[in-house]
């Protein structure tokens, strides 16, 4: 807390002048909010952006983002899906681990089971239950067969989370190899083509060409690009913007992606007046959404009142709650009206905790939700998003596009008919009952208020003029080798 006061005044001498257009010369210098870029285990542990980077920039999976968040080859070069959906065949390119090695169908497929495996902990495990096996066809083929259909299966082969990491000698095929870890962060340099022809002159790349990605917080990262010693930003969230607010940095630097996923109060403790569903609507429908977005930046986006952001793979369009047909007055009348009659009942004041991010923009939040909350007569409390809560912010971009995510995602704590349903559409033989169990699902925790949505995810960066490739996009993701004309 200290450091952050110290460095308040420094965020302050960011001037629009001191944020305009960089000479494009040297390295790209990127600002990972976060901990240092190291290679992190993800199939034990999360990880940060700083690691995600390292990992989709020296790994990558079997498919990657392109700067627009499309699918284009990874390390696999090309891939036909057959059997209804159900299998996958991907030939991989010929490629080369960071020790010069060759990359085969076995190394893939071993570590590709590892990361579905029993005792895995990686993030995407609970969406990769389709796969029966990842088998070895030829040396450079690899089979992947499903129990069931999944469409959208390569954007989960894309996320760094499924990058394509060797640990011993640790590493990957990536378009980078890690050249420097002396410095500030790490360098990273294009990895050279194992397709070249042995009497081809390996020319070095220019140095326009390396990255040198560090990870810091966002106040230095702040004071770094307004220094013109960074190119670009990562990793902002609404817990940091506020102090991105403070600086005077261009708005033709900051970039706010059009983020798909959830935002918004998850119910995680089903007693007091929680633990009805007119209990739970009478704080969904007290939250301002309008004000709350406002109060971190008008350019976040539109409020939030339905769980699905569409149909999606969900039989019937997205559920609305019933509160949302009342007028802004008639909402606040209603929650007065059942939060008195809890009173009346329990001879006591409801009291709410709320879990919410440390940082600033967790206080705008607490401030504009407890001010709602003391209005219909409920007593807030802000509590650590690791504490013992009521409600828990979930702040999450969808890394596919399927409602059953979003809905899986919410159900932290909902009723029992609607897991039944997600763990119906889960196991369903064939997408048209997965569409049905979906839409089931979405209708009972909408009626069942298992979840608060208030707005989009708000994903920031700051882009230097030099990063002309940069695009915004809903996966929230910037492939480091996808951010200037000279690709690799």
């Amino acid at each position: 807390m200290i450091a952050r006061r110290r460095l308040l005044p420094l965020l302050a001498l960011c001037t629009v002048a001191a944020c305009q257009q960089r000479p494009d010369k040297g390295p790209v210098v990127v600002s990972a909010i976060g901990g240092r870029p190291t290679y992190a285990d993800v199939n034990k542990r999360g990880i940060d952006a700083a690691q995600r980077l390292v990992l989709d920039s020296t790994a990558q999976g079997l498919v990657r983002f392109d700067a627009a968040g499309q699918i284009e080859p990874g390390l696999a070069e090309r891939w036909i899906v057959i059997d209804a959906g159900r299998t996958y065949i991907f030939r991989l390119r010929e490629a080369e681990w960071s020790d010069g090695a060759k990359v085969t169908a076995a190394d893939v497929a071993t570590i590709l089971k590892r990361a579905i495996a029993p005792g895995s902990r990686n993030p995407l495990k609970p969406f990769l239950s389709a796969i029966d096996d990842v088998a070895v066809m030829t040396d450079a083929v690899i089979e992947v067969r499903l129990s069931r259909a999944r469409p959208d299966l390569l954007k989960l082969f894309a996320q760094p989370e499924l990058s394509i990491l060797r640990a011993n000698p640790l590493g990957g095929s990536g378009p980078f190899r890690v050249t420097d870890t002396a410095g500030t962060g790490i360098l990273l340099s294009p990895a050279i083509d194992p397709v070249r022809s042995p009497d081809d002159d390996v020319q070095k790349p220019s140095p326009e060409q390396d990255v040198r990605l560090i990870g810091e917080t966002t106040a230095r990262a702040l004071i770094r690009f307004a220094a013109k010693q960074s190119d670009y930003v990562m990793g902002g969230t609404v817990d940091d913007y506020p102090l991105l607010a403070r600086t005077q940095i261009s708005p033709t630097n900051i970039k706010i992606d059009p983020a798909a996923g959830l935002f918004g109060l998850a119910i995680v403790n089903r007693d007091g007046l929680l633990a009805s569903a007119s209990g739970r609507a009478a704080v969904a429908q007290a939250i301002d959404r309008a004000a709350l977005i406002g109060a971190v930046t008008t350019d976040w986006g539109q409020p939030v009142e339905r769980l699905l952001p569409d149909k999606l793979d969900s039989a019937v369009p997205p559920a609305i709650p019933t509160w949302t047909t009342l007028a802004p007055d008639a909402r606040l009348a209603a929650a007065r009206a059942e939060v008195a009659r809890y009173r009346a009942a329990s001879k006591a004041a409801p009291i709410l905790r709320i879990a919410l991010p440390s940082g600033p923009g967790g206080t705008l939040l607490y401030g504009q939700i407890a001010a709602r909350l003391i209005l219909i007569g409920v007593q807030p409390e802000r509590v650590a998003m690791n504490a013992e809560a009521d409600l828990r912010l979930i702040d999450a971009v969808a890394p596919y596009d399927s409602a059953r995510w979003y809905l899986a995602t919410a159900c932290v704590v909902c009723s029992d008919e609607a897991r039944a349903a997600l763990e119906a559409a889960r196991d369903a033989p064939d997408m048209a009952a997965r569409g049905q169990h979906i839409a089931e699902a979405d209708g009972l925790m909408a009626s069942d208020v298992a979840f608060i949505p208030i707005a989009t995810p708000l994903r920031w960066s700051l882009v230097s003029l030099r990063l002309k490739q940069w695009q915004g996009n809903t996966r929230g993701w910037h492939p480091l080798n996808r951010l200037r004309p000279d690709t690799n």
